[in-house]
């Protein structure tokens, strides 16, 4: 059945309540939001059925826990070069926004990134609650309780609070410090890649492949390889490595379906847009879904070429 016989019956189709209240409106026509739904199933289509999302060969074993300590010194060393050169991709991002929403969007992530808490307004009283416990600000914002809700627009800075510090807390337990983590020169040739992928596609001028790049990025962080990386940790943390730090991984856990969501909203917007061009956004997600992947794929060799293995 095509859209024009569905008349005005919006019922079966599967829209937001966002996009239900601008067809009401007028702003969007039915045939225009079910062209949006079959770019959408296609989008999905592409996106969700990548290799990288649906077999990660690297996170499926490190989910089983048995991961030896060279193996997991060096995936700490490769992610504390992806979490600090992701800075340059996110700063890019926020540089060749399209709109002033998108730039305060990508300064969100950015802030927080550094070491910016969310902290979440409330009502009542006339009073702003900054969204940390008492602990939490004895602990200078300890991640394990630092809340995954909310705005950085009037949250605290915090050093320990920077996503890259939560890393040298993991590395300092397992014998690294800082020189050892987090710079350029540390990289394989695959992380470097993924890295460069970011700068070049999540920061793109272009705003359509940029889009593309976060929507692929986005969903593939929510598709749930942090659960196997929080499962084998978590193994590991019981069996012989009880001090452990996790809140890094723990916390990405958590927030991470609130940035697909927001990338799901964003692709409502844009699509409507006279400069968005469909095929740039799935040319770029593709694009940095393949960095996405060689990053994983770097590191699954790594392990298998490990005196350890």
């Amino acid at each position: 059945m095509t859209a024009s016989q569905r008349g005005h019956d919006t019922s079966v189709l599967p829209f937001s309540p966002h996009l239900q209240s601008r067809m009401e409106a007028g702003d969007v026509s039915l045939e225009a939001a079910e062209d949006y739904r079959q770019f959408l199933a296609r989008v999905e289509a592409k996106f969700m059925h990548h290799p990288v999302i649906t077999a990660n060969s690297f996170c499926e074993w490190f989910a089983e826990g048995q991961i030896p300590r060279h193996d997991l010194q060096h995936f700490i060393v490769q992610f504390s070069v992806f979490s600090n050169l992701f800075l340059i991709a996110q700063l890019k991002k926020t540089i060749n926004a399209g709109t002033l929403e998108s730039m305060r969007a990508s300064k969100e992530i950015l802030a927080n990134e550094i070491g910016v808490i969310f902290h979440k307004p409330e009502r009542g009283n006339g009073h702003t609650r900054q969204f940390m416990t008492d602990e939490e600000k004895d602990l200078s914002g300890d991640p394990d309780l630092v809340s995954t809700e909310g705005t950085v627009d009037g949250g605290t800075f915090r050093f320990k609070a920077g996503h890259f510090e939560w890393l040298l807390r993991i590395g300092a337990q397992l014998g690294l410090g800082f020189d050892d983590m987090g710079k350029r020169r540390h990289g394989t040739p695959s992380t470097l890649f993924f890295c460069d992928e970011l700068e070049r596609l999540y920061g793109s001028e272009d705003l359509s492949v940029a889009e593309g790049a976060s929507y692929a990025v986005e969903n593939w962080a929510a598709a749930g390889f942090w659960k196997q990386l929080v499962q084998g940790l978590k193994a590991l943390k019981q069996r012989e490595l009880p001090d452990l730090s996790l809140a890094f991984f723990t916390w990405h856990d958590r927030v991470e379906d609130q940035h697909a969501a927001h990338t799901q909203d964003e692709l409502e917007e844009v699509f409507f847009e006279e400069w968005f061009e469909r095929d740039k956004f799935i040319t770029g997600g593709l694009e940095m879904l393949e960095g996405v992947a060689a990053f994983w794929n770097g590191l699954d060799e790594d392990r298998r070429q490990s005196p350890a293995a």
